[in-house]
């Protein structure tokens, strides 16, 4: 990744920092997907995505793993999970309440990772890697060593899930802090963001990451030997009024319909760009075997 306000070789400190930070976070990151109404849908999004890929028995490589949400979610449907973070902490938090769920049995390990190194791995070792919560937003200029590594790992005939931070959805989600930035730093700041994606130009920031466009995250599939079997944006009309959303909530008949036209929006090609995250489906191509 070109222009960034760090060189390549000083990633491993920038990588070192969202440890840290994740540690920090500790049990926090456990309520991000169930806080608010925006981000259960987000969290259903993803689930209903997954859900699609996975059967029973399957190995499956879980990276950014964190407290264990989609853990669960993958126990449930049958699976071997390896499961595995970038922080000791989360993976604490994630052995605790995967057990509480019941769903320790469907773990057979658990280690910590980073997404750019799984050389630990065999060839074609998974029938699939999940990689949600944007382990490859994290990859800072890497990206294509963690890709490629992942494609490696998983079987030509498995999938990777995985979801990335997103460029124009994010902009959309946060926009009055978008314009605050604009108003105190003027426009060099953001003019950076929007050309490499990267969160380090913005001073003072805590939670650094690289954010995708959908054209971005297909091209880096491609460049890599992959080929995109599907995607989705996370969130779209769920990002709007939230007192409306309560209302839909309120009636299981209602919010279950409307689940199902967020779904269906966010999987448009047109959408794709619009959540906070993007959600994408590839695998090994096909063309290459």
């Amino acid at each position: 990744m070109a222009d960034t306000p760090e060189s390549a070789a000083s990633s491993d400190r920038t990588v070192d920092a969202i440890r840290r930070y994740y540690d920090a976070l500790g049990d926090e990151e456990s309520d991000r997907l169930t806080k608010d109404i925006a981000g259960r849908v987000s969290f259903e999004v993803h689930r209903r995505f997954l859900a699609s890929y996975l059967e029973e028995g399957q190995r499956v490589l879980e990276i950014g793993a964190g407290p264990g949400r989609f853990t669960t979610v993958l126990a449930e449907h049958g699976g071997r999970i390896v499961v595995t973070d970038i922080s000791p902490v989360q993976l604490r938090l994630n052995e605790v309440n995967v057990a509480a769920a019941g769903a320790q049995h469907a773990v057979e390990a658990r280690h910590t990772l980073d997404v750019r190194d799984t050389s630990r791995f065999p060839d074609a070792s998974f029938d699939i890697v999940l990689a949600y919560g944007g382990p490859l937003s994290y990859a800072f200029g890497q990206e294509h060593e963690a890709l490629t590594g992942l494609l490696r790992i998983v079987k030509p005939e498995g999938v990777i899930v995985a979801s990335v931070m997103s460029l124009w959805g994010s902009w959309r989600a946060r926009f009055q802090e978008a314009t605050q930035l604009i108003l105190h730093h003027g426009t060099d700041i953001s003019d950076a963001v929007i050309r490499t994606g990267d969160l380090r130009h913005v001073p003072g920031i805590t939670h650094v990451c690289r954010l995708f466009t959908w054209q971005q995250l297909t091209t880096l599939v491609t460049e890599c030997g992959g080929e995109t079997l599907a995607g989705s944006a996370s969130n779209w009309a769920s990002l709007e009024d939230p007192t409306v959303l309560a209302d839909l909530e309120r009636s299981p008949q209602l919010w279950e319909r409307f689940l199902a036209y967020e779904t269906a929006a966010c999987a448009d090609l047109g959408a794709r760009d619009g959540g906070t995250h993007i959600i994408l489906a590839a695998r090994p191509s096909q063309t290459v075997r």
